[in-house]
């Protein structure tokens, strides 16, 4: 039996924390917490994730807003995704990214999108991303400042 979806609300952003840290292990859980629900969410920020045990962490998680731009129009994007190492190859990105494609379209954008960083260590999630029709549309640039 898969397990299913669900959106994780203020007050339960903890559940998300574990495998948010997985890309972003310089934050520790309550400077994470603390920036996702007074920083992210009042910008349109949310949570979905995928929680195998009721009160336990989540064994996937996307983070994603909405946003709008002479591009794409109104699209969705996905600003975090993350699997904890224990809970790969179960599918669960594949789920998670079907589950934000019903989402986009029950929102009515025009587009799903992300970025996702180069190099070997992350070839298993660009298969995933590949699997599901994602196509390379652009180069992001970064200038760092500070």
């Amino acid at each position: 039996m898969q397990p299913g979806i669900v959106e994780i609300s203020e007050g339960h952003t903890e559940a998300a924390v574990p495998a948010l840290q997985v890309l972003w292990p310089k934050y520790d859980a309550a400077e994470m917490t603390r920036i996702i629900d007074t920083v992210l969410r009042p910008n349109g920020y949310r949570l979905a994730g995928i929680i195998p045990e009721p009160g336990g962490p989540a064994a996937c998680v996307m983070g994603f807003r909405l946003q709008h731009s002479l591009w794409l129009g109104k699209s969705l994007y996905i600003v975090d995704m993350a699997t904890l190492p224990e809970f790969r190859g179960r599918g669960y990105a594949a789920l998670i990214l079907d589950w934000a494609k019903a989402e986009a379209e029950r929102l009515d954008c025009k587009a799903l999108h992300l970025d996702s960083a180069v190099g070997p260590e992350r070839s298993s999630a660009h298969r995933v991303y590949m699997g599901k029709r994602y196509q390379i549309a652009c180069h992001h640039f970064v200038h760092k400042l500070g």
